[in-house]
């Protein structure tokens, strides 16, 4: 018997908030695909593309990409076949004018839920400061919590290196941006009622289990999942 329909997730919070190892989770948990435009523009980028060469010329300034690159790139990547089943989906919408795009993308439906795992600037800093990323699968660790081997990925074997946009005055101006373009969406989805606010801190288990929760209470988890 083939899965049932999953949910359409939407994750938001400012970088450091902990968006990809909790996406992660829940995709596993709800069995969909995750969805990271950050992980797709990175993919662009190592690939050398004329495509990615433009991309990273944002990415490294710590700019948002403009929003005919971004909803390009998730234009196509929702119209592949693991997500018409659901997804968690990471890093779109980022404005207003996006979530738009992206409601008229996935007409005649929508997202079922957008969650806010929320964590203060500070904790946000901190984390982002001492995160170090695979260069082969994309796994974070961080100086607190690095790989067994050395700097070599538990998962590959990739090297473990600091990101290129993870730089002080990336950082700093991704935030920015982040509260002066981003933090409206949350208003847009509260008018929608689909919003719902997740405390970010504590250990990963607590925060997944808030995550899972809040989800349930609006998709049942029999209705989510229905063993193959």
């Amino acid at each position: 018997m083939s899965e049932a329909q999953g949910p359409r997730l939407l994750i938001f919070g400012k970088q450091g908030a902990g968006k990809g190892t909790q996406c992660v989770r829940l995709c596993r948990h709800y069995r969909v695909p995750h969805i990271s435009t950050g992980d797709m523009f990175r993919a662009a980028v190592q690939s050398g593309s004329q495509l990615g060469e433009r991309l990273d010329s944002y990415m490294h300034a710590g700019e948002l990409i403009p929003d005919d690159l971004v909803i390009g790139v998730v234009s196509e990547r929702l119209s592949e076949e693991d997500a018409a089943r659901g997804f968690v989906l990471d890093g779109f919408p980022r404005t207003t004018a996006q979530a738009e795009k992206l409601s008229e993308l996935l007409a005649p439906g929508d997202v079922d839920l957008v969650l806010s795992l929320e964590v203060p600037t500070e904790v946000s800093l901190r984390r982002l400061a001492g995160r170090r990323v695979c260069r082969g699968c994309g796994t974070n660790y961080s100086v607190h919590s690095p790989p067994e081997q050395g700097w070599e990925c538990d998962h590959c074997g990739g090297e473990v290196v600091l990101r290129r946009d993870d730089t002080e005055h990336a950082i700093a101006r991704r935030l920015k941006l982040y509260e002066e373009q981003t933090e409206p969406l949350v208003s847009w989805y509260q008018e929608q009622e689909k919003l719902v606010a997740i405390d970010g801190i504590g250990p990963l288990d607590t925060v997944t289990d808030r995550l899972i929760r809040a989800i349930d209470r609006r998709w049942p988890t029999d209705q989510v999942r229905s063993a193959s």
